[in-house]
C-alpha cells in the first residue's frame, strides 16, 4: 500500500451524507487485496483496513458513497470518497479536521481521514435508516416525530456552535434517521459560505419540511449537487404571487398553532432568530409524548419576535399568522420565559394555575404578560473539586480549581494506569461542580487533553464533605437514571463533550462529570480535564 500524502485522522465527528439502506456486512476471515490506484471497486481494500463492499450512491458535492467493512473492528463503515484526491479533496477534509473537537450523538461520527492524492477518502459511522428528505416521500411526518427531529438538529447545532463553528450544511438530505430512530446530522463543510445564523434558520426549514414535504428557501441547490441529491430534488414551498410561503397549517391540517408560529418565525428573515441552545431547549420543552400534547393548547409557546406586528401579508390575511418584527423578544424563549410561557399557556386549566401563579388577566398592561428577557451566559462556579470514591490514598486530587480557570492549556489530570477502567481498580473518577445556588443550565461542555476517553454527566442534591466516605455518597446519590444529563460518551473519538438534555423545567446547582474510562497513551492510560464552562441563566 503506498504511503499516504496526508494525515490519518482517527475517529472525529464530521461525515458526508449517505441515504444509506441496508444492513452492514461482516468482513470476511480473509481480506482480499489491496487494488491498484483509480476508480474505487468492490472488494477493495482501503489504508490496509476499509473494504469497500457496495455502491451506495453519490452524494450532494459529487463524492461516491459506498458501504464497507472495517476488517480489523468488523463493523459496517460509510466510505466517502473523492476521485481524485489533491486539492479537489481539501474542503472535504478540512471539514472532517474541523469538527474532530465536537462529540454528539446527534452527529454522525468519523473514525478516519486519509488524502492518496489520486484520491482521497472520509470513512465514518454507518448509520442503518434513511435521510429525512427520503422518509418524508411517504409523506409529511406528524408534529410530534418533526418536533423530535428538529430537537435533534438544533441540539447538534448547539454543540457545533459552542465551538464557534458553523455547520453550513443543514436541509433535509443530511439529516440522517436511524432504523432505531436515532437522529444525526452529516455533511458538515467548512468554505465558509454560511453562519451560525443561518443554521438556526435551516432548522425551521427541516420543521416546515417534515411537516409538509416543501422546502422553504430559495437559495440554489449546493454547489455540485445534481438531481437526486441535496436540496435539488426537494420541491419548493407553496407560494402566493409575491412569494410570501404558506404556513405549515395552510398545505396540511393538524398541524398545532405553537409549532406552526416557531417555524414561521425561525424562517422570517425580518425576526432574529435565537441562539442555536435557545432553540434546542424550547424544541425539548415541546417534544412531550403524544399522549401529553393537550397540555400545548394552540395559544403556542412564547413567540421569537416583540410586540409590534406590520400590517398582514395577502397569507396572514387568508387567516396566517401576521409578520412580527423586531428582536426585543428574542431571549424571552429562555428558560424562565419559558416555565412562564407554560404557565400562560394552560391559563385555562385552573389545576396548573394553581400550581404555576395566576395567569396575566385581561386588566393587566399588556407588557406584564411579557417576561424580561434572560441573557445566557457563562456560569460562575463557586467551588471544584475531584471526585475519587474508590482510592484509598487519595493523591488525586489536587489541581482541580485548574479546569475552570478560562485556560484550556491547564487542567488537571488523572495518574496514569495499566487499563482504561483506572487500571480494573476504580469505577472512575469525576470533577464535581458546584454553582453556587441552583440555575438554569442550557449547556456544558468539557474539553480534554485526548480522545478515546468515555464520560457522562451527572447532577445531585447533595454535598458531602471531600472524603472517601462523601465520596462514596456523592457517587449513590448522582448516579441514577434521572440524573444522567443527555447520553453518556462512551469511548468517543474527540477532545470536546457537550452535554444538552438539561430540563427546561428544572434548576441545577450540583454537577459531576464523571470519567468511566481513560484512553491510551505512550505509557498507559491517562487523561486531562482541560477546561468546564457551564452555559445558563
Amino acid at each position: 500500500m503506498p504511503s499516504s500524502s496526508g494525515p490519518s485522522i482517527d475517529t472525529i465527528t464530521e461525515g458526508g451524507r449517505v441515504t444509506q439502506v441496508g444492513e452492514g456486512q461482516e468482513a470476511d476471515e480473509s481480506a482480499p487485496p489491496v487494488m491498484t490506484f483509480g476508480a474505487p471497486t468492490a472488494g477493495e481494500v482501503l489504508a490496509e483496513r476499509y473494504e469497500l463492499v457496495e455502491h451506495i450512491n453519490n452524494d450532494s458535492a459529487g463524492r461516491l458513497v459506498w458501504r464497507g467493512v472495517d476488517v480489523i473492528l468488523r463493523r459496517p463503515v460509510a466510505v466517502v470518497l473523492r476521485y481524485p484526491g489533491g486539492d479537489s479533496a481539501t474542503e472535504m477534509l478540512q471539514a472532517a479536521v474541523a469538527a474532530s473537537r465536537v462529540i454528539h450523538p446527534n452527529l454522525v461520527g468519523v473514525y478516519d481521514a486519509i488524502d492518496e492524492a489520486d484520491r482521497a477518502y472520509v470513512v465514518r459511522e454507518w448509520v442503518d435508516g434513511q435521510s429525512l428528505r427520503d422518509l418524508a416521500t411517504d409523506g409529511p411526518l406528524d408534529p410530534a416525530r418533526a418536533t423530535a427531529i428538529g430537537n435533534a438538529v438544533a441540539s447538534a447545532l448547539a454543540a457545533v456552535h459552542a465551538t464557534g463553528m458553523v455547520h453550513g450544511n443543514v436541509h433535509p438530505g443530511t439529516v440522517m434517521i436511524s432504523d432505531e430512530g436515532r437522529v444525526v446530522l452529516a455533511d458538515a463543510r467548512t468554505d465558509g459560505a454560511d453562519s451560525q445564523e443561518n443554521d438556526i434558520r435551516a432548522v425551521g426549514g427541516v420543521l416546515y419540511f417534515a411537516l409538509t414535504g416543501y422546502w422553504p428557501h430559495t437559495e440554489a441547490p449546493l454547489h455540485g449537487a445534481t438531481a437526486g441529491h441535496g436540496r435539488a430534488a426537494i420541491p419548493d414551498a407553496v407560494r402566493d404571487a409575491g412569494g410570501a410561503i404558506a404556513a405549515p397549517r395552510q398545505v396540511r391540517a393538524g398541524v398545532p398553532a405553537y409549532l406552526d408560529d416557531l417555524t414561521m418565525d425561525l424562517l422570517d428573515a425580518e425576526i432574529a432568530p435565537p441562539s442555536s441552545d435557545v432553540l434546542a431547549a424550547e424544541l425539548a420543552r415541546l417534544d412531550v409524548p403524544a399522549e401529553e400534547e393537550h397540555y400545548l393548547d394552540n395559544s403556542g409557546p412564547l413567540r421569537f419576535a416583540a410586540d409590534t406586528e406590520e400590517e398582514p401579508s395577502p397569507l396572514a390575511a387568508a387567516g396566517g399568522r401576521k409578520v412580527a418584527v423586531g428582536i426585543a423578544g428574542l431571549l424571552a424563549v429562555a428558560l424562565v420565559g419559558l416555565l412562564i410561557g407554560i404557565s400562560a399557556l394552560n391559563g385555562k386549566d385552573k389545576d396548573q394555575q394553581a400550581n404555576q401563579g395566576p395567569a396575566p388577566t385581561s386588566s393587566a398592561p399588556a407588557g406584564d404578560a411579557t417576561p424580561a428577557a434572560v441573557v445566557v451566559r457563562k456560569l460562575p462556579v463557586k467551588s471544584v473539586r475531584i471526585i475519587d470514591p474508590d482510592s484509598k490514598l487519595r493523591d488525586e486530587l489536587g489541581g482541580a480549581d485548574k479546569v475552570i480557570d478560562g485556560d484550556a492549556d491547564k487542567g488537571w489530570g488523572t495518574d496514569t494506569y495499566t487499563a482504561a477502567k483506572f487500571g480494573n481498580n476504580k469505577s472512575g473518577m469525576g470533577v464535581w461542580l458546584d454553582l453556587g445556588e441552583p440555575h438554569s443550565v442550557k449547556s456544558v461542555q468539557v474539553v480534554l487533553s485526548a480522545t478515546g476517553a468515555s464520560a457522562q454527566l451527572l447532577t445531585g442534591t447533595i454535598a458531602p464533605p471531600s472524603t472517601s466516605a462523601g465520596d462514596k455518597q456523592l457517587i449513590a446519590n448522582y448516579k441514577t437514571a434521572q440524573n444522567a444529563i443527555g447520553q453518556p460518551f462512551e469511548e468517543h473519538d474527540g477532545t470536546t463533550m457537550a452535554f444538552n438534555g438539561f430540563d427546561a423545567d428544572k434548576k441545577y446547582q450540583y454537577l459531576l462529570f464523571w470519567i468511566t474510562e481513560l484512553p491510551a497513551s505512550d505509557r498507559g492510560f491517562q487523561v486531562d480535564v482541560q477546561e468546564i464552562t457551564v452555559q445558563g441563566s
